[in-house]
């Protein structure tokens, strides 16, 4: 999946990264190496590897929210 910014995602349980147990996640921006998210439930920023969110979405613990079901934070 290509990741682009403002994309919105769920957060399922077994995503160990959520800290601030917050039920969505939103990318505020993609470079060719990382990637920036910030949680809806937190202030803070978070900067992963883009294969480390790629591997959370291919185990269904991120999960691309469509326009319908997009949260406003």
């Amino acid at each position: 999946m290509e990741l682009d910014k403002n994309m919105q995602f769920e957060i399922k349980s077994g995503f160990m990264p959520n800290l601030s147990m917050s039920d969505s996640l939103t990318i505020l921006e993609v470079t060719q190496n990382s990637v920036v998210i910030q949680m809806n439930k937190s202030n803070g920023r978070g900067v992963f590897p883009s294969e480390n969110l790629q591997y959370w979405i291919k185990k269904g613990l991120l999960v691309k929210m469509d326009d319908q079901h997009k949260k406003t934070s």
